[in-house]
């Protein structure tokens, strides 16, 4: 048969892919990868890099390259065969890699070469992280204990897919059509004309509310109808629940037990005494107490301020608009009402100067002057979606650097969020020469009749804030896929250069670069600059201390799990809640049952690295501030020593010979806005 996933030359021929492609072409890359582990551990020559090592990298690679548009189509292109075909090869992968893990021949051999003289950085970093990953799949356990570890890894990932996907279907589930227009009073025009086309495209009458973020958050920010912001929160907090619309229907409860019980035993098995520790096997922050330090430390330095803020924002909304007592439906709602009051500015004002297509050539004008780097698109790709685009980088010399993929809008069938992923590693040796090309998700209201897709300020900070996974991706120098670009980054700082992307939004410079009314093309006006300026550090209190909450509950939820006690979800979520929260929503909250980056994303026992990673990058930041925004040696140095060098080099090392000195949180607070 021919299948287009067995294929190594060029980007993914995703208009030939097939769901019933998918196993048979994972079950023979499978047994080619088996057979080429045999023929390399009982050859009788000693183990050397390109004899070991390289051959081992390039047949993983061959797999991800297959696994890759498999992985990434049922996120954003999800039907019911592909689903299955999907979840029909997660535990076979799963099974594959914990046997690759315990592989006693295997973590001989990596040691073997380790040994060895002659290797550069690089090398070493590959070798001293498989080292430890063998160890951490339980190389060393019993044979008993390791095919326990073998079935918790397996059931693990079916577990997480199921997760995600009770979550989409919840999602896609619920919908409202509303056939009188005084319901949406309040709602902006460009949030009206999607829930338009929203009921065009299902051929009905009137205005469909979803519960897709762009349809979602103008009801929750504007939407003068109390009941149906209350009804949409409702929804939105309930989804794969026992709670809400859709009770009982897609429940992740027992999902998020199993998945919590399964982490400990793991962890255990390991010799861990529970799976955050386990967590910080990879992670820069070297202990539990650490993470936990910097976290109350944090919320020790925000939480009088959050509380202030929110008294003054109950005080508006009873002084001026009669409610006597905010509900977590309320927030958004009077927040931007108080916001336009303090600061004459809203997101809908900033709109119209962010069409896409001029945020996306600022952008890659901003990473020109920063890195020399430039950016064009390419058009007659194959892609998934009529929407899709593709663009190369090439640095002055034009040679080129990397691809990326650009999925910028939200459809059904797609995950929410916004996300970067790989779709082919960086590998270069004597025998391969493979650039690195990668997706970059968004789910950004779409176009709307003739008028491009426009973005709020804070949609643009999420394009920013993925172009800058992007770029780590593909900016990659290292030779190696499993040292290259995100790979082998510690998940505490593999959100440096995204976070530090996003300071560039902010500034007169570059915003002039990335903004142009839609109608006119003109900059934004310097009187609503500076307001906007203003506004930067609104509410950003009750932001950080949202943002500790989500952080202290997953942390502590792994750090206290007892396999007596149970997972005790809503239970340590409620004790988070009475430390940081300012608000407490309703008892038929049920935020955990929602919460992918734990559960389905990869954040498991790590969501605090979005602040860990924060004070790196406002620190790093903090010196374009000091020698100006485009400055480009300081430029260049972030792309030589962050950028380039990838996972090959410790990460503190690396932050260290960019900024001179270990990062201190002083910038952090100071763009925060909070009080010292």
């Amino acid at each position: 048969m021919d299948n287009p996933l067995l294929e190594l030359a060029g980007l993914p021929p995703f208009s030939r892919i097939r769901p019933e492609q998918v196993e048979p072409a994972v079950d023979q890359l499978l047994a080619t990868c088996r057979e080429r582990i045999e023929e390399l551990t009982r050859g009788p020559d000693a183990p050397t890099w390109e004899g070991f090592v390289e051959p081992l990298e390039e047949t993983n690679d061959r797999l991800d390259r297959a696994w890759s548009p498999v992985n990434h189509l049922n996120a954003v292109m999800n039907g019911n065969a592909l689903r299955a075909a999907y979840n029909a090869c997660l535990p076979k992968i799963s099974e594959y890699g914990t046997e690759v893990g315990q592989n006693r021949a295997l973590y001989q051999g990596f040691r073997a070469v380790a040994d060895q003289e002659g290797l550069d950085a690089p090398q070493r970093k590959l070798l001293e992280n498989a080292l430890r990953d063998f160890h951490l799949c339980g190389v060393d356990l019993a044979a008993d204990k390791q095919a326990r570890y073998k079935e918790i890894s397996r059931e693990l990932a079916q577990l997480t897919s199921r997760y995600e996907e009770n979550l989409l279907d919840a999602t896609n589930a619920w919908s409202k059509r509303i056939t009188d227009e005084s319901a949406l009073a309040g709602l902006p025009d460009s949030a009206l004309a999607l829930a338009r086309q929203t009921a065009d495209d299902r051929g009905e009458a009137g205005w469909v509310l979803t519960l897709d973020l762009p349809s979602y958050l103008p009801v929750m920010t504007y939407a003068d109808d109390r009941g149906l912001r209350r009804e949409l929160y409702q929804a939105y907090c309930t989804r794969a629940s026992d709670q809400g619309p859709h009770a009982g229907q897609w429940d992740n409860t027992e999902i998020m037990d199993r998945i919590l019980a399964l982490r400990h035993e793991q962890a255990v098995l390991l010799d861990f005494a529970n799976y955050a520790e386990r967590s910080l096997a990879t992670k820069m922050a070297r202990s539990t107490t650490e993470v936990m330090g910097f976290l109350n430390d944090l919320a020790a330095r925000s939480v009088t301020q959050a509380r202030r803020e929110l008294a003054d924002l109950a005080r508006f909304a009873a002084d001026r608009h009669e409610c006597e007592k905010l509900e977590p439906w309320d927030l958004a709602y009077y927040g931007e009402k108080l916001r336009k009051h303090r600061y004459e500015i809203t997101e809908e004002e900033l709109r119209p100067y962010f069409p896409l297509p001029r945020v996306l050539a600022g952008l890659f004008a901003v990473v020109e002057r920063l890195f020399d780097i430039q950016v064009r698109e390419i058009t007659d790709i194959e892609t998934w979606h009529p929407h899709v685009r593709f663009f190369e980088l090439r640095d002055r010399a034009g040679a080129l650097r990397g691809q990326f993929y650009l999925d910028p809008f939200a459809r059904g069938k797609k995950r929410g969020g916004a996300w970067m992923d790989v779709c082919v590693n960086r590998f270069h040796t004597s025998r391969r020469d493979q650039t690195p090309v990668a997706y970059l998700v968004c789910n950004f209201t779409p176009p709307v009749g003739e008028r491009p897709s426009l973005l709020t300020h804070h949609e643009v900070e999420t394009l920013f804030h993925e172009f800058g996974h992007g770029l780590h991706h593909l900016l990659t120098q290292v030779a190696y896929p499993a040292v290259a670009g995100i790979n082998g980054v510690p998940w505490d700082a593999v959100e440096l250069p995204s976070q530090f992307l996003e300071n560039w939004c902010w500034e007169r410079q570059s915003l002039d670069l990335m903004s142009g009314h839609v109608d006119t093309g003109e900059p934004i006006p310097e009187t609503l600059y500076r307001r906007m300026r203003a506004a930067k550090n609104f509410q950003s209190a009750m932001q950080l201390v949202r943002q500790l909450e989500f952080a202290l509950f997953d942390f502590r939820l792994h750090l206290e799990y007892h396999p007596r006690r149970g997972g005790r979800i809503y239970e340590t979520l409620e004790q988070v809640r009475d430390q940081v929260a300012v608000i407490k929503p309703p008892a038929f909250n049920r935020f955990a049952h929602g919460f992918s980056h734990i559960f389905a994303g990869g954040y498991g026992a790590g969501y605090y690295s979005y602040k860990w990673a924060e004070v790196l990058s406002a620190d790093a930041f903090s010196l374009f501030e000091e020698r100006g925004l485009f400055d480009q040696t300081t430029g260049r140095a972030f792309c030589a020593t962050i950028l380039e060098q990838g996972g090959a080099v410790d990460a503190m090392d690396l932050y260290v010979d960019f900024r001179g000195r270990e990062p201190t949180i002083d910038a952090l607070l100071r763009h925060s806005g909070i009080a010292a």
